[in-house]
């Protein structure tokens, strides 16, 4: 099915040379609402991107995103468009951690996405971390759109490297860059770039002990100041965890984690999608 008029996916054949597949991808997503019921209204995804099964679980519809690959590396592009029409509401979550390798490529490996939310349309993202090896370098930039009406919720995760491995803050170089706008008004922008060799990030006034990172952004009615001090308290109790949850805008909570371990850091993300009633997703 053609997406509508107004959607920014373009569906355009596969012109990518030989050499490019697998290095090159565009994974497309559109959700509608149809007689109740969420449908992939459009799908198309080049390898190593695949779409996985949609799953009727209850509110939301859910869908895991695979990235069949052993990861990206230098020079890699992949780029993800997603939107969720009016009605429809759906719940995404990535199958693994997003490996970032380092290449001889004189680029850096991107990854590019935009999410659209239309209103009375509810889009949930919770995705596994990104893990940059040794040497590595990665440019991404993410781009969140929610109309008047429309519900989001967002959970992204970086890990500082495979710490067991040692390779803690080894990477040459993350560029980030993540845009949230509601009602087509920019109300959150989160930007930095990361060069351990030229700046530690572990200083006390950065990431200091901590391997594990993320940012939490909910767009709803329930985006108030009294639910951001609730789980601002609720976060603060935890060992080994920095946490700062506020409400920089009307409907809009953002929240910035950072743990010195992995569960503590899953435990944030849970209590925060708890504070706003978001359903439970399953992996099979």
């Amino acid at each position: 099915m053609t997406p509508p008029s107004d959607c920014p996916i373009v569906p355009s054949p596969d012109s990518r040379s030989a050499s490019d597949v697998g290095r090159r991808a565009r994974m497309e997503l559109v959700f509608a609402c149809r007689r109740g019921r969420t449908v992939l209204a459009h799908a198309y995804a080049e390898p190593p991107l695949r779409v996985g099964r949609l799953l009727d679980v209850g509110p939301m519809a859910q869908m895991i995103l695979v990235c069949g690959g052993p990861g990206v590396f230098a020079g890699d592009l992949l780029e993800q468009r997603v939107r969720v029409e009016p009605g429809a509401r759906v719940l995404l979550i990535s199958q693994a951690a997003l490996q970032v390798h380092p290449g001889e490529a004189s680029n850096p490996a991107t990854l590019d996405s935009s999410y659209d939310v239309a209103p009375d349309a509810a889009l949930d993202c919770f995705w596994d971390p990104l893990i940059p090896f040794a040497g590595s370098r990665l440019r991404q930039r993410v781009a969140l759109r929610v109309a008047e009406g429309g519900q989001l919720f967002w959970s992204d995760a970086l890990m500082s490297g495979r710490a067991a491995r040692g390779e803690s803050w080894r990477f040459e170089s993350i560029d980030h860059e993540l845009r949230a706008c509601v009602g087509g008004s920019l109300q959150y922008l989160e930007r930095y770039t990361l060069s351990p060799r030229s700046r530690a990030p572990w200083g006390p006034w950065a990431a200091a002990r901590a391997a594990y990172m993320g940012t939490t952004i909910v767009s709803s009615d329930a985006a108030t100041a009294d639910r951001a001090e609730e789980a601002q308290q609720r976060l603060s109790t935890t060992d080994g965890l920095r946490a700062g949850v506020d409400c920089p805008a009307p409907r809009l909570l953002v929240g910035r984690l950072l743990a010195s371990r992995g569960p503590q850091f899953a435990a944030a993300r849970l209590v925060l999608r708890d504070v706003f009633d978001r359903p439970a997703f399953r992996r099979s």
